[in-house]
């Protein structure tokens, strides 16, 4: 099969089930998604477990080491695809300094910085349990849009490992918006909440990615990705902005 023919088969939902079936640039293309995806469950793993003994009472530390123990498992499922495909992940783990952050007040859009390949916003230091669950509940909505267009990827193992760990980030998701109902019961607590959701709203926007690029059009050729970045991030909008309103006050920008 040639590359055209290939992405042609790929584009209108073939599938791949082995490495040896990958050609070269499909390969790069899938081995830097699932370093994306690996390195993000890592460094959001290592931040959110600062921030465990700052959880206000045991049901909450609880939760908050489940979803430490869940990201890591996540990580670790991915990883070992990517292992299929050659990489040291006997090394992986211990080859970036997962809990680095920059300044609070930093501002590199949707650039990653340092030499791992985590998003962005996990670049951002969290400053405390709340505002820890304001950014969990934003980014474990984002986090489900994109698994959503990650489960009908070309590549069939990854995609059903994608479509194995959806339902425990969906719940991630489920548990921050718990998290977050019970802080806004306290009127006297609102205004920082919304001052942190503020701060991480474009920060979550921007894991989506561009609109348009030539990466995209190549991921959308290999089958990577099935709808676009402004479509997703136009869901995850609607529903973060709809969950926001509903807890913290529809003033809350």
């Amino acid at each position: 099969m040639t590359e055209m023919s290939l992405e042609s088969y790929l584009a209108q939902g073939g599938v791949l089930t082995s490495p040896g079936n990958a050609p070269p640039r499909y390969r790069a293309e899938l081995m830097r998604l699932m370093a994306s995806f690996v390195d993000s469950e890592l460094a959001g793993a290592a931040g959110f477990a600062d921030i465990i003994n700052e959880g206000p009472g045991i049901k909450e530390r609880i939760a908050a080491s489940r979803i430490v123990a869940e990201k890591l498992d996540h990580a670790e499922r991915v990883l070992k695809i990517m292992g299929e495909f050659g990489a040291n992940t006997e090394r992986y783990a211990n080859h970036h300094p997962w809990t680095a952050r920059l300044p609070r007040d930093a501002d590199i859009g949707a650039t990653r910085a340092g030499q791992d390949m985590r998003l962005a916003v996990f670049h951002y230091p969290l400053e405390g349990w709340a505002d820890a669950v304001v950014m969990n509940l934003l980014m474990g909505l984002a986090v489900t849009k994109q698994l959503s267009d990650f489960q009908q990827i070309s590549y069939q193992p990854l995609a059903e490992t994608f479509r194995a760990i959806a339902p425990i980030e969906a719940r991630h998701a489920e548990l921050a918006r718990e998290g977050l109902e019970k802080l806004a019961a306290n009127p006297a607590d609102l205004s920082a909440l919304r001052a942190s959701a503020a701060y991480w709203w474009p920060r979550v926007a921007a894991s989506f990615g561009s609109d348009s690029s030539a990466r995209a059009e190549s991921l959308a050729a290999f089958g990577l990705r099935k709808r676009e970045n402004a479509a997703l991030r136009a869901k995850w909008a609607a529903e973060a902005d709809a969950a926001l309103a509903s807890l913290i006050g529809e003033n809350w920008r």
